[in-house]
């Protein structure tokens, strides 16, 4: 492992330390929050900002790089990952660029440190994946100790909050499809990785040791084809499920697939479609789709084996192309679709109740989160939208930054945090 570079640090952030690994309400620890699911138990998010007069941004800090990673956030400490390259850098298909994981504070946007990961062995070439290239595309994870980073030159890295790196492993092999798009997420002693590759016979989904980064257990999976979704956990039953989809932008046998996360154990799977968006959970259905278009499912998650002919409650023939990810509020399941159209099912029979405009909303792929008062948020750092959840269409708000990008919110202490292109941002009520 290459010796990492801090850039900047401060004496002071003792207060960042000694707050335990359990996820308290306020953090926002992974992406789509401490559920995966895109729930905040924070119910005084303010409804409207930005604008000429900056309505309810408390700050906004510059980035070095870009990239669609979302923000995480742990007590006051907000991390964000992005890649750069040089301005002397001509061809960026023949460098890999600077993969920064930076920290900062939440009260006031002072950056506290950015650290330089070691690249990985995979220099790209297919820069569709958006800003950054797609190197910073999976949002990191923390359990309050260290902090979890995959970046797209095929590496994962293990940072205290101080900004030094505690262990880096390249992932091999790395038949990716674009980029690496899954994002770590966080089981017990593990931080999983979800590696659904082009090549099929490399596909895998790896727990390693948060301590040490020595892989637990490994499942390969060669019946799934290339994904970017970020896997998902559940309690059935109370008993873990961990909920994996990838399909390679067709149907597949074993689009979606649910694991036991303590060991790999494969429990059940259904046939379908799987690529860019992550699962929904509620009120004991799952729902998923490709995000590229398709088919929609929703299934309950009691059985075992194959589930495609007893356990699927309902089906949508055809959903429209959505990198975003799906969310269920009271009874009612939520999908924005490209070029902005906002789609309502009730979850019990998959009955649409609407479709919407949100007429020149700034990212698809950004996934919303919901509040305890039914508010949707499909937030970024550009043209947003407030919803009340129900079987109404009922905009809130309109709210404009001016700095639209893709990364989903991320929500702590009644503020929520939005990466632009350019800028991360702090929004919360001045009150």
């Amino acid at each position: 492992m290459k010796l990492n570079k801090v850039i900047a640090t401060i004496a002071g952030i003792g207060f960042l330390f000694g707050q335990g690994s359990v996820c308290r309400g306020q953090d926002w620890p992974r992406f789509r929050g401490p559920t995966g699911l895109g729930y905040t138990k924070e119910g005084d998010l303010p409804l409207t900002w930005g604008g000429p007069d900056n309505k309810n941004v408390l700050w906004k800090a510059p980035l070095k790089g870009q990239g669609h990673a979302s923000p995480i956030v742990w007590g006051e400490a907000v991390f964000v990952c992005t890649a750069h390259w040089s301005p002397t850098v001509r061809e960026r298909k023949k460098v890999i660029p600077e993969q920064h994981i930076i920290c900062y504070r939440a009260t006031d946007g002072k950056m506290l440190w950015d650290t330089l990961v070691p690249p990985g062995p995979w220099m790209r070439t297919d820069f569709r994946s958006g800003p950054g290239g797609g190197y910073a595309a999976a949002t990191p994870a923390t359990d309050g100790n260290l902090v979890y980073c995959a970046f797209g030159s095929s590496v994962l890295a293990a940072l205290d909050f101080r900004g030094k790196i505690v262990w880096c492993n390249e992932i091999l092999p790395y038949t990716f499809d674009v980029t690496l798009g899954s994002s770590p997420i966080l089981y017990e002693d593990t931080v999983i990785l979800f590696c659904a590759m082009a090549q099929k016979s490399d596909s895998r989904v790896v727990a390693f040791d948060k301590t040490s980064g020595k892989v637990k257990w490994e499942t390969k999976l060669a019946d799934t084809d290339f994904g970017h979704s970020t896997p998902v956990l559940i309690s059935v039953n109370t008993k873990p499920q961990m909920l994996l989809l990838a399909s390679g932008m067709k149907e597949g046998e074993k689009a979606l697939q649910s694991l036991d996360p303590t060991n790999g154990e494969l429990l059940w799977w259904c046939r379908g479609e799987g690529d860019a968006a992550s699962p929904a959970y509620d009120s004991g259905l799952v729902y998923f789709d490709s995000g590229r278009g398709g088919p929609g499912v929703a299934l309950d998650p009691t059985g075992s084996g194959d589930v495609s002919k007893t356990h699927i409650r309902w089906t949508i023939r055809q959903t429209g192309q959505a990198l975003s990810s799906p969310i269920i509020v009271a009874k009612h399941l939520y999908r924005l679709h490209t070029p902005g159209i906002l789609k309502c099912w009730e979850l019990a029979e998959g009955k649409q109740v609407y479709s919407e405009r949100v007429k020149g909303i700034s990212s698809t792929w950004a996934s919303p989160i919901a509040d305890p008062h039914g508010r949707l948020f499909f937030a970024n750092a550009g043209k947003s939208y407030v919803i009340q959840a129900g079987p109404k269409f009922r905009v809130l708000a309109v709210n404009d930054l001016g700095d639209g990008n893709h990364p989903s919110p991320a929500v702590g202490k009644r503020r929520m945090f939005l990466v632009g292109m350019n800028n991360l941002f702090c929004v919360g009520s001045k009150k």
